[in-house]
């Protein structure tokens, strides 16, 4: 989706990133140091890495960061490059703070094991990686602000032989959607919750997880208090396979994806449908597709009023397979319906 853009994701000897769940921290043959248990050498050096890699990233220097690369990752640095070209423009005059730390150290765990589990500090703070090599790593999470769409920045580092810190992982998200961050989507979101406008809800919990979790592969408390009061949302939106059949004036649309997009600055719905023949028909002519699509937004609003507040307008899309037939952007106040509960949000 178009306000959730996937972080670019590299890591070291291609390892997979598995899923954490926080548990108690039993027998492991790896350690983790939190930024306050670090000395003030471990503490500084691992600053200075991480800023000396992202003054690469805001002077757009593809070589100088993949000389300073694992090698196993600078061998396919395609998408690393990629993600520096995106975001260095949008980084370049910005602040950069260093905002957490932590030293991973994996040095005696056992070679190819299947899983590394790292539990950092209290309350705890768990990594979970999946065909780890043994080795010392670190993970730094930095902020990008001062700048109009501030990001947040997380690298994984690698101790080399001759020990220095080298880039291993690289993973940018933004650290706001449409002017809020996460926690306002997530006071907002537990708000809809509570009325029970579970659609308005649902996306803003999912865009409050999106932006308060930095990397897949970390757990917290916070954030699995997060998580649960997501999964608490049951909603009957449509999925794969499975339209959402929307009755307006007589005829049915069947609605094949809704999602969310900041594609023309503020926060939309992303509505997709697929037309049958007599609704194909009249998208030929402008007035009636206006009118097609205004319908079915009217019929989606009649459906959970809260929408209305919750978005700025909706973006509908008549979709025959993989091409766009008609597409049109409306602001809520386009549609006839009125607004009703769900009380309105200022954004």
């Amino acid at each position: 989706m178009d306000s959730l853009r996937s972080p670019m994701q590299l890591l070291l000897f291609a390892f997979l990133l598995g899923v954490v769940a926080i548990l108690p921290p039993g027998a492991r043959a790896v350690s983790c140091t939190t930024q306050a248990q670090m000395t003030d050498a471990q503490r500084g050096t691992l600053t200075n890495a991480a800023r000396a890699l992202i003054l690469q990233v805001q002077n757009g220097n593809v070589a100088t960061i993949r000389a300073n690369t694992l090698p196993a990752v600078a061998s396919d640095f395609g998408g690393i490059q990629q993600s520096v070209q995106y975001l260095g423009p949008l980084v370049r005059p910005a602040t950069i703070t260093v905002d957490e730390l932590y030293l991973l150290d994996a040095s005696t765990d056992a070679p190819n094991a299947p899983q590394t589990d790292f539990f950092c500090g209290s309350p705890v703070v768990g990594f979970d990686f999946n065909g780890l090599p043994p080795g010392t790593y670190a993970l730094a999470i930095l902020h990008a602000t001062g700048v109009k769409q501030p990001q947040q920045i997380t690298l994984i580092l690698a101790k080399s032989p001759d020990n220095r810190w080298l880039l291993a992982g690289f993973f940018d998200k933004p650290m706001i959607v449409a002017g809020h961050d996460g926690t306002w989507y997530w006071i907002v979101a537990r708000k809809y919750a509570q009325s029970q406008a579970d659609w308005a809800a649902w996306f803003y919990y999912r865009i409050a997880t999106y932006l308060l979790d930095p990397v897949d592969f970390l757990a917290s408390s916070n954030l699995e208090k997060l998580r649960h009061e997501s999964d608490t949302i049951h909603t009957d939106l449509p999925a794969a396979g499975k339209p959402l059949n929307v009755s307006a004036h007589g005829t049915v649309f069947a609605v094949t994806s809704i999602d969310t997009t900041t594609e023309f600055g503020p926060l939309d719905l992303d509505v997709h449908y697929t037309p049958d023949a007599a609704q194909m028909s009249g998208l030929r002519y402008p007035v009636i597709a206006r009118k097609q699509v205004t319908d079915l937004m009217t019929a989606l609003l009649a459906m959970h009023p809260e929408l209305q507040g919750a978005f700025h307008g909706m973006w509908l899309h008549a979709d025959q397979g993989n091409a766009s037939l008609f597409a049109l952007e409306l602001p809520m106040n386009a549609s006839t319906a009125n607004n009703a509960p769900g009380a309105p949000i200022s954004h």
